[in-house]
């Protein structure tokens, strides 16, 4: 796992803070953990619960779907857009494999992005500039203005 915090992130770049993890399942409860640490001197004042339960389902979902030939990490990036955050999941799957589902209520899966489009004030999913996919949210009046 790679985790770096840009704290004086200069204007042009509003990313505060970025990490890397192995596409294991082990990888969830780690980006649960850093994120939490990684925010809390930020005092956001929107839900970290909130925002921990969607990031949990990206990562499942990056590291279940992403694939690759090569060698690969799941990528998260944290953006502070004046007083919205977005958070970015990176993996090599491919975008247009990126659905919102409405599973029935006895299916075990596919409830991720129905969490996440129904918590987040926005949600994308495209290519990445890593190349790939990448699902992102955005959470809004996480900062006062």
């Amino acid at each position: 796992m790679t985790f770096v915090v840009d704290r004086w992130a200069c204007a042009e770049s509003p990313r505060i803070g970025m990490m890397e993890l192995q596409p294991v399942p082990e990888s969830v409860p780690r980006a649960r953990r850093w994120f939490r640490r990684f925010i809390a001197p930020y005092r956001p004042t929107c839900s970290v619960d909130d925002c921990v339960l969607m990031l949990s389902e990206l990562v499942t979902n990056a590291v279940l779907y992403g694939r690759s030939d090569a060698e690969w990490v799941v990528r998260v990036e944290c953006f502070r857009e004046g007083s919205s955050l977005r958070v970015e999941v990176h993996n090599p799957g491919f975008p247009a494999n990126v659905r919102l589902r409405r599973p029935d209520a006895d299916d075990a899966h596919g409830r991720g992005l129905l969490l996440v489009d129904s918590i987040a004030a926005a949600w994308h999913a495209g290519p990445s500039h890593t190349g790939g996919t990448v699902v992102s949210f955005v959470m809004s009046d996480a900062w006062p203005a």
